[in-house]
Parts: structure tokens; sequence; C-alpha cells
């Protein structure tokens, strides 16, 4: 083994010393004791598991749909009852190492089933407890490691051997077991912020008594007071000062000053958006540029504004402080359309309004209030005498609410009812220079 790599004659070192630990277990009447100890907390465990897990279950799941803050934490606590079995086993060892200790003056085989036990429990929160997608990739390639070095005894030596592995960067120096937890820590505190925010999102965007624009305010200024704090936690979990941050923050100002311009105009436009409360979401604008749609998110940077053919449109905040923005609804304001037609100039024009306000009142979606149904003469047009009917409506007149072509069919068939034609263009021609009749 003289040839080999230092990691490999490492390796075999760890090899053979816990061959002579298995070996000095096997000869020993103290270690078959404790083996015996071990199997029996094991059964005992099993079967009172058997029989605590359905009474647990009974008594932890709600009844019926009830989704009130004690039920969720019922359901909570029933998600960790696969978790009884190596907390009972480890229990009972723990009962029996003191016996054994007492009898034997020994001790090892119990602690090492102790570890066998944590790293059956991490391994079954991690694989059946453990939903949230970055929890269990945190549990598969971080926690259960660990409890895998622990079980075998070697977390310690894994530990020495990170933070004695220095890597060097530029002027500041640091070791593996630094940056790891520097990563673990960074990760949970920052999902951490994110579950909190969610709840904080949820539980503002619920009350509805507040405004729109209120809500959105409040519920950013949770999300900046959140992930504050969780930077702040993170950097004083990690030992660094913030003091040392002040040549960043001096770069970042360079950098607002220079090339993040843009950014920082549309983060500042979108809080005014939000304290003035002109621009919400659920309500439908349309900028100068063109885009139109329902508002169904504000970000930092941006709005994302919905087309009524399934099409997200983001633009920046920016756009709608420096130009002009007609906003059509405020969370279901009534807006006034109207819809043109002709009739011939036979027809008796003194009865078409009266006919057209009639029957456009009939249907369900027309508003009364602020104003009814108003028809009135536009002009008298090449082929007919041109009308248009007034009307509100509560809503947008597009996407699943096509207002105008039902009023356009109302019209059609009051107008078809009462025996008044509708004109087309009509043209007379005169022929110059034809021959004589015979």
């Amino acid at each position: 083994m003289d040839g080999q790599p230092e990691i490999i004659q490492q390796l075999m070192d760890y090899v053979r010393q816990g061959w002579e630990i298995a070996e000095s277990w096997l000869l020993s009447p103290a270690a078959w004791s404790q083996f015996a100890l071990l199997i029996a907390a094991y059964l005992l465990s099993v079967m009172i598991n058997r029989r605590l897990r359905p009474l647990l279950k009974r008594l932890l799941t709600p009844q019926g749909d009830q989704t009130h803050i004690i039920a969720r934490a019922r359901l909570f606590v029933l998600d960790f009852t696969p978790l009884l079995l190596p907390l009972l086993a480890y229990v009972f060892t723990g009962l029996g190492e003191s016996v054994t200790r007492s009898l034997f003056d020994s001790g090892a085989v119990i602690a090492f089933g102790n570890r066998v036990f944590i790293f059956l429990g991490v391994r079954i929160l991690v694989r059946d407890i453990l939903k949230d997608p970055f929890l269990r990739l945190l549990g598969k390639y971080v926690l259960l490691p660990m409890a895998a070095l622990y079980a075998v005894g070697l977390l310690e030596t894994a530990t020495a051997k990170l933070k004695s592995t220095i890597v060097p960067l530029g002027n500041m120096s640091f070791d593996l077991l630094w940056l790891l937890q520097a990563v673990v820590a960074g990760g949970v505190v920052f999902w951490l912020g994110r579950w909190s925010n969610d709840q904080s999102t949820s539980y503002i965007h619920a009350q509805q008594d507040m405004r729109p624009a209120t809500r959105q305010l409040a519920a950013k200024a949770a999300e900046i007071a959140i992930f504050g704090a969780a930077f702040l936690l993170l950097m004083n979990i990690l030992g660094i000062s913030l003091t040392s941050l002040a040549v960043l923050g001096g770069a970042i100002g360079v950098g607002l000053g220079f090339g993040l311009q843009k950014i920082a105009a549309n983060f500042i436009s979108g809080v005014i958006l939000l304290v003035e409360g002109q621009a919400t979401v659920g309500d439908y604008v349309e900028l100068d540029g063109g885009e139109a749609g329902t508002i169904v998110k504000t970000t930092a940077r941006a709005m994302i504004l919905e087309t009524f053919d399934g099409r997200w449109i983001v633009v920046p905040n920016e756009d709608f402080i420096t130009t002009r923005v007609v906003n059509y609804s405020d969370q279901g304001s009534a807006n006034r359309y109207e819809a043109e037609f002709s009739v011939s100039y036979d027809a008796d024009v003194n009865r078409v309004p009266e006919i057209i306000e009639e029957a456009v009142s009939k249907l369900d979606f027309i508003l009364q209030v602020p104003d009814g149904p108003d028809c009135e003469l536009r002009a008298f047009g090449d082929s007919g005498v041109e009308f248009a009917v007034e009307f509100w409506v509560n809503g947008i007149d597009d996407g699943k609410n096509r207002f105008t072509p039902v009023v356009m069919m109302t019209i059609w068939n009051a107008l078809k009812d009462n025996n008044i034609e509708i004109p087309y263009p009509q043209r007379v021609v005169h022929h110059k220079g034809l021959p004589p009749e015979a």
C-alpha cells in the first residue's frame, strides 16, 4: 500500500479499523448482549408502532373538510408519524445503553445502534415526509450523507478534513466547511423567507376590505422586509460584518448610476404605481405603444398584461409613469360602447330610435345606470340613414365578453320584425355614346 495515493491509504486504514472493531464485537459477550438488546428494542418498537400509528391517525385526521389552523396543525403533525418507529427504537436503545454500561461498563454497540436508528429516521424524513423539491434536494445530498457519516463515526473526521482544506480567492481565503455551511444556511434561510412571503401574501390578498392597490403595496413591503431580514440573518450566521459590505454597496451604487438606471427607474416606478393605485391587478389597460390587456401580476420591475388570446406582455413599470395609459376598468367598472347601423331612406326614421332602444334594453348585460341605451341619428349616408346606439356594460367588450355582436344581432332582429329595410349600396350607371335604337 506504500505506492498507493494518500486517499486510498486512508480509506484502507478506515476499513482496517472497522474490521478490528467488528472482530472485537464478535468475540465479546458484552457486545452480544448489546446486540440482543438492540434487536429486542427494535422488535418492541415495531409492535408499539403497529398499534400506536392507527390510533394517532384517527386522532390527528380532521373531520370533514376542516381548514382552520388547528386542523392544519394536526395534518402537519400527522405527516411526521412515519418517524415514530425509529424514534421509539432510539428511546428504547437509549434506556438499554444505561443498563449495559452499568453491567459491562461498555455501550459501544448500543451507541452504534442509536446512530443507525438516527440514520433511518433521517432517511424516512427525506424519502417520505419532505415534499418541497428544495428541501428534498438538501436532505438527499447534505443531510443524508451527514447522517451516514455520523452513523459510522466518521462525521468528526470528515468535518476536520473539510475545515483543513483552504480555498484561496485573491486576498481572501475560506475553508470548504465554511462554504458548505454558507450554501446550506443560505438555502434554508431564503427558503424560509420564500415560505414566509407566500404565507404573508396569501393573508394580505385575503383581506377584501383593503383596496387592491393597498394589498399589492402591503404584499411588496412584506416581501422586502422578509428577504431583507433573511439577508441580515444569513450575514450574522456566516459571521460576515455588515461594515465589510460598504465597498460592495459603493460598487452597486456606481452600477446604479451607469448600467442599472433602467432597473432602478422601473423599481421606483413600481413603488409609485402601488402607492397611487391608478393601475393594479385586474385592470384592463392600453398603453401608447399599443400594448393592451388585463394586469395579472405586478413585479418589482414590470407589469404583466394578459391579452384575450392568452399571451402575456411584460411592460416595464416606467412606461406606466412616462407614457399615456388608458385604464378601461377599476375592478369591474362600467364602460360605454356603441353599435352603428343604417336604415333605408324609405323607412320611418322617427320610429327607429324607440324600436332599437326598447330591444337593446331587454338584454341582461345592458346597464340602465349611469344611462340606458341611447339611439341617435348620426348622418345621411350615400345608401341610407346612419344610426348608432350607445350602451353601457359592466366589463370590457372583448375576449369572453363580446357585447357588441349580441347588440348588433338584436338590432337586426328588431328591424326585421318591424319591416324596416337595412340598405345596401346602390349605383345608377349612365352609358354615353351608345348607338341609336333601330
